[in-house]
């Protein structure tokens, strides 16, 4: 059983982001949180294996939270999601120990992002790669 835990501000997002995850029988959102800080509070208590995590979120963004909780936890797996990808954001993504940048608009892509990252790899578009 995969345990997710799912970190968007938008709470109708997650509720569909949550619904599309859990179509998989093995994958269960373990908990959510709608700001980067509440989700830096959090993280511990649900010790997920894999943490899907919005870009913009007010009191402190995705790329913010995630810079944090790999400080704090080096074998944090995080997937950031987003509405606008570019090269750019996957960049910083990759710099805060991020495992790959996916947009949220596509779940098929999504779930291949998870598979992927799951499987120790890291998902980023081809023109982000080193």
């Amino acid at each position: 059983m995969l345990r997710i835990f799912l970190v968007d501000d938008n709470a109708m997002a997650r509720a569909a982001i949550k619904d599309a995850l859990q179509q998989r029988p093995d994958w269960v959102v373990v908990g959510e949180a709608d700001n980067g800080r509440q989700a830096l509070e959090k993280f511990h208590d649900y010790t997920p294996q894999l943490t899907l995590m919005d870009f913009v979120m007010p009191e402190m963004n995705g790329l913010e939270a995630a810079r944090v909780l790999t400080e704090r936890d080096p074998q944090a797996r995080i997937l950031m999601i987003t509405t606008d990808p570019s090269s750019q954001l996957e960049e910083e993504a990759r710099n805060a120990g991020i495992c790959g940048v996916c947009a949220k608009q596509e779940m098929k892509r999504l779930k291949d992002a998870i598979d992927v990252v799951m499987g120790g790899g890291t998902y980023f578009r081809q023109e982000a790669r080193a």
